[in-house]
């Protein structure tokens, strides 16, 4: 059983409206309360957020019969503090036990004491949708625009690596992580039939994680022909992984379980799963170790639990190769994040630029005039079809000459001198909103985080944006970062 949020107000509790907050912290938690405070207090608005998130976590459910479940304010208010300030779940857990006014803002009252376990937390905010969290952050970004009706007008865009959560991907760990699933599920299974074939279980794995020691070590140290030392090691585990993936699919054959298919790659974390992607692991180590032969990223896989991970070489300082995925971000003149998109596993900068302008465009009712990019979005084509979408491009083209052209039009200049500013906000949702590497698991998970970074960094703005209109000298409206 669910509601939106207690209609009653208690005796120990005030208004969540009139909870006074402490303008002088400049704790990230005090903007984001105010800007929670100035949603629920637009009725309409709070109501459609409150929908839509009752339409996900009620989505096969009845919601007037059950156990009392968390009420959908108190979801959303944890959902936007969570990366809001860069919280874990045992934090929430603490604070929305232990913090005052988050608290009232929560329209818990002091003396109620019902527990906020970190588990409830996390299962809650997980059954949200991806696109749910987008749509409200676009119900947060027209809030603000109510307030800077040509924000929108002037937008600069940049993407960055988001990395998954792993451990440096080589075949032999990759192999070892696939195997070291496989078998005691294969173990479970047999028993639940009645089977037997399995009892040397742990044997296996003591002799596949010695494997896998023993390559690490050469391949570390490296040496004197250290690739020819590593091939007897790799096809004895090559052999040994030959052997348990094909007697795993023939356990699903005799339990009628279904055969591993090549959707199971980026599918959910089965059986079937397992089994293929350990198999795809073992084939690109087999043509690049034994053969020699050279495969190209998009056919590899660069961790068994997380296969949408995608090798990034950008060349940058400290960071020349990266595993995650890239993200696209739109930032307005306000510094909201007016999109956020994150991109498929074989995209780059010049595939989406002019799809998800576009997109851009048809949201606003073409109200962007002025967009920017880096030279990475670059090409012919680009150029003249973003110069169609926009009335002022700011995107370099590669060449002296073709440079100086673009450098006597007064606009692009003034575009140009301002897009840096985008790596700011790149910069802060990596730092202050954890977007730099993602705790979630699974490829809708690590979507749900992006969407939840980016809905705490437009909280956070919106928050600062009132404060300041309250009180400008208030130091929970200051902010280091200049916008557009």
């Amino acid at each position: 059983m669910r509601k939106s949020y207690s209609n009653q107000l208690r005796l120990d509790s005030v208004p969540i409206e009139q909870v006074a907050l402490n303008l002088e912290s400049r704790d990230r938690i005090v903007p984001i309360l105010r800007a929670l405070q100035f949603l629920y207090s637009v009725c309409r608005r709070v109501n459609e957020i409150l929908q839509w998130i009752a339409d996900d976590v009620n989505s096969d459910s009845r919601t007037d019969t059950g156990r009392t479940g968390m009420e959908y304010w108190h979801i959303c208010v944890l959902a936007a503090v969570r990366l809001g300030c860069n919280f874990t779940y045992d934090q929430l857990q603490d604070l929305a036990e232990n913090h005052r006014k988050l608290r009232a803002v929560m329209g818990v009252g002091d003396c109620d004491e019902r527990p906020f376990k970190w588990r409830t937390i996390r299962n809650n905010i997980r059954l949200l949708r991806p696109e749910t969290i987008a749509r409200i952050n676009q119900a947060i970004v027209s809030a603000g625009h109510t307030f800077d009706p040509t924000a929108v007008e002037k937008v600069r865009a940049d993407s960055f690596v988001m990395e998954t959560n792993i451990h440096y991907p080589t075949e032999s760990s990759l192999l070892y992580d696939g195997l070291r699933k496989i078998i005691p599920q294969c173990v479970r299974l047999a028993g639940t039939h009645g089977m037997n074939g399995w009892r040397q279980s742990a044997h296996l794995l003591k002799k596949i994680k010695q494997l896998n020691r023993d390559i690490n070590r050469i391949a570390t140290k490296k040496g004197p022909r250290y690739k020819k030392r590593l091939q007897p090691l790799y096809r004895e585990l090559l052999q040994k992984a030959a052997v348990l993936t094909q007697r795993a699919r023939d356990l699903c054959l005799v339990t009628d379980q279904r055969l591993p298919e090549s959707a199971d790659l980026f599918g959910p974390n089965t059986l079937q799963a397992l089994i293929a992607r350990t198999e795809r692991v073992a084939d690109t180590a087999r043509q690049r170790i034994i053969h020699g032969v050279t495969v190209a990223n998009s056919d590899k896989l660069f961790s068994i639990f997380e296969p949408h991970t995608q090798l990034y070489n950008r060349g940058k300082a400290g960071h020349p190769m990266q595993f995650g995925r890239q993200v696209l971000v739109f930032e307005d003149a306000a510094g909201f994040v007016v999109r956020a998109v994150l991109m498929k596993r074989d995209e780059g900068d010049k595939q989406v630029a002019v799809r998800e302008t576009k997109s851009l465009q048809n949201h606003f009712q073409n109200g962007v005039k002025r967009l920017s990019f880096d030279r990475g979005f670059h090409s012919p084509d680009n150029q003249r079809k973003l110069s169609e979408l926009v009335d002022h491009l700011c995107l370099p083209r590669t060449g002296v000459k073709q440079s100086a052209v673009q450098q006597t039009d007064d606009e692009f200049r003034s575009a140009q001198q301002h897009h840096s500013g985008v790596e700011s906000i790149i910069g802060a949702l990596q730092s202050g909103n954890a977007l730099k590497r993602c705790r979630d698991r699974s490829e809708i998970g690590f979507e749900r985080y992006l969407q939840l970074g980016i809905l705490g960094r437009n909280m956070h703005t919106l928050g600062q944006m009132l404060i300041a209109r309250e009180n400008k000298k208030a130091a929970a409206a200051h902010s280091r970062r200049k916008v557009v």
